[in-house]
């Protein structure tokens, strides 16, 4: 078999398809759920903590050099206020992705126990002669 069409068969597989139609629509709901925390999460949230800004925390190694107006070169820092945001992003998203799957399961768990419709005299005439002629030995 040819790498080419070694290739073909490994990119039309329906896992692969599935992987990438699952990436495309993670990324659109990460981007829902960046809206979610930026937008409306965080601004009730920044009020009630008196309007901390998280990303601006940071603790300065070395203040930037600047000369005659120009920075010659940049304060070295840790960025920790940053690693805070994100942490707190990551909860977030975390936690609405949970409520999204809890939902999701909820559902499919109703939908499973609803009670299978009644089978009537024709459907069971219909399923025993289908299984008599499925153990019949056919005649050579």
């Amino acid at each position: 078999m040819g790498f080419l069409s070694e290739f073909k068969k490994f990119a039309v597989k329906g896992n692969v398809i599935d992987l990438a139609v699952g990436v495309v629509i993670g990324a659109a709901f990460g981007g829902i759920t960046k809206s979610l925390v930026d937008d409306i999460i965080m601004p009730p949230l920044g009020l009630l903590i008196s309007q901390v800004d998280f990303s601006n925390l940071k603790l300065v190694l070395k203040e930037a050099v600047v000369e005659n107006g120009a920075i010659v070169a940049p304060a070295v820092s840790i960025n920790y206020g940053m690693f805070i945001q994100s942490v707190f992003n990551f909860v977030i998203i975390a936690f609405a992705i949970f409520l999204l799957v809890r939902t999701i399961n909820r559902l499919r768990e109703k939908e499973a126990a609803a009670p299978a419709p009644p089978v009537n005299k024709e459907e069971m005439l219909l399923t025993e002669i289908r299984d008599i002629l499925k153990n019949k030995p056919e005649a050579r």
